[in-house]
């Protein structure tokens, strides 16, 4: 429940605070004056959009039991607070909130109802309204709507996931064959991680065979003179250790050196030439072997993947169409009960049709071709074979005060706020009687803040503001009984009221 209100340089007002009735606040006023500046300025709070902003709002409210913010420390009284600078920015007990955030969390407890909004007449809100009142008469319904919303909220979620693979069907199968391309390509040449370093290696040696020849031939006739060095260590009484260990060395290379050289002579170098062509191909498109391998590996791993998106199609496709034959025997069983009910909901809204002098409305209930969130109905309502966009505004209106009427829930606690812009508007002396009254009744659940130029709904009031100008100035005044009267005087004859409009507006608040 809003408690208390303070704006500051609101257009034509420098400065309003207000504190509020819990139960039905009617503003009047001339037209012009400011009234739905100020309604404006009030729902803009709560994150609905609005074209014009104070400098500063202050909304002081009692925290609904059902409103959960985790971000946000909620004391039972809450203050949202909208400063206007360079821009808008939003607080919620002095913590900073998005736009967003803020109405998502309010729109369960903050309804606005403005001229001409059809909302009310949504197939999905229509919807609501028989679903709630079935709920109200039979509780083993909510069971069956909650199964099938959460079942349907998991069969939405596998049919979204199948159309984004047969979208990139095509794709996949390009990719599939592009990694096993990839794949054959680097497994055909089978590369080792240092078998190009060996090669070259190879290479390099068979490039210089012809010269090793030569030099071990040359360096060969060395040996014939070992024992004449020896000699001469010996003779110079010299350590012969180191001659010894020097010719068993370069005997021991030479020895090595043959069996190179016939190593080499066994290898094809063809066969090394053009696997150095393979792998530098791989080295060069890669970075280096290793880097193939790699690729290769990560290939393998996505090939796979997209084989099992293959599986996962065909498993989607089983869970849906199984899920969609159990879903569709869930929503006909709602469909069927829906159907029944709303034949008894017509008539509890031709009670409150009558009085505001509007014809019977018929739901009618037509099945979708598909599965929907809320089952396979979808509703719309005819008043005598008229849609509701055949209807006058005022016609209009008190269709859907009627609706709301039997879709509020009883309570003895009030959490909820209904803001209603000229809701009366366009309508006989009779029919605003009615609305008054329905309005008045509302104002047991809700807290109702309405606009009106109705004599009627303004006597209805709990609390009464006049907004009016004066010098350019706007201002807002809650209204005494005297002042009260005096305002509804206005509303029925204008500035300078009759006394029969006075003794009217009297009569209407009660009052001697």
């Amino acid at each position: 429940m809003i408690q208390r209100v303070y704006l500051k340089e609101l257009l034509s007002f420098a400065e309003v605070e207000l504190e509020f009735d819990d139960s039905l606040v009617v503003f009047s006023g001339p037209s012009g004056a400011g009234k739905s500046l100020l309604m404006s300025a009030i729902l803009s709070s709560f994150g609905y959009n609005s074209s014009t902003n104070a400098s500063l709002c202050e909304v002081t409210l009692k925290k609904p039991t059902k409103l959960k913010l985790e971000a946000f420390e909620l004391d039972d009284e809450v203050v949202i607070k909208s400063i206007k600078k360079e821009k808008l920015r939003y607080f919620l007990n002095a913590q900073s909130i998005s736009k967003k955030l803020l109405q998502d969390s309010f729109k369960p407890f903050v309804r606005y109802l403005s001229i001409r909004d059809s909302k009310e007449f949504d197939t999905n809100m229509l919807l609501d309204t028989i679903d709630n009142y079935i709920i109200s008469q039979d509780k083993s319904y909510k069971k069956l709507l909650k199964e099938y919303k959460k079942r349907y909220s998991v069969y939405k979620s596998r049919v979204d996931e199948l159309n984004a693979i047969k979208q990139d069907e095509a794709k996949i199968k390009d990719m599939i064959e592009f990694a096993k391309f990839e794949i054959e390509k680097i497994e055909s040449i089978n590369p080792k991680e240092d078998e190009l370093e060996e090669l070259l290696k190879i290479k390099h040696q068979l490039s210089r065979v012809d010269k090793i020849k030569d030099a071990i031939s040359k360096a060969s006739g060395v040996f014939e003179f070992e024992q004449a060095i020896y000699d001469v260590y010996t003779l110079l009484d010299k350590d012969t250790s180191l001659i010894d260990e020097l010719f068993n060395q370069l005997k021991a290379d030479f020895e090595d050196s043959d069996i190179l050289l016939e190593s080499l002579e066994d290898i094809d170098i063809e066969e090394v030439l053009n696997r150095l062509g393979e792998l530098t191909e791989l080295q060069n498109r890669y970075g280096s072997i290793v880097e193939a391998l790699k690729y290769k590996e990560q290939k393998t791993i996505e090939l796979q993947k997209y084989q099992n998106i293959t599986k996962d199609k065909s498993m989607l496709e089983n869970f849906i169409a199984m899920e969609y034959n159990e879903l569709y025997i869930l929503a006909s069983k709602l469909s069927s009960l829906r159907v029944r009910y709303a034949k008894e909901l017509e008539e509890l809204l031709y009670e409150y049709l009558q009085v505001l002098k509007i014809s019977k409305l018929n739901f009618i209930i037509t099945k979708s071709t598909t599965l929907l969130s809320n089952g396979i109905d979808m509703v719309d309502i005819s008043l005598q074979g008229s849609s509701i966009d055949t209807l006058s505004g005022g016609e209009f209106n008190r269709v859907r005060l009627a609706l709301m009427a039997v879709s509020t829930p009883q309570s003895s606690k009030k959490e909820g706020v209904l803001i209603l812009d000229e809701i009366d508007a366009n309508v006989s002396g009779d029919e605003s009687i009615a609305i008054a009254n329905l309005i008045a009744k509302l104002s047991s659940t809700y807290q109702v803040f309405a606009i009106s130029h109705q004599p009627h709904l303004a006597s209805k009031a709990t609390q009464h503001i006049a907004v009016y100008k004066k010098d350019n100035t706007s201002y807002a005044q809650v209204l005494d009984t005297q002042a009260r009267v005096d305002e509804i005087s206005r509303i029925i004859a204008g500035e300078k009221p009759t006394t029969q409009a006075v003794e009217f507006a009297r009569d209407l608040l009660g009052v001697s």
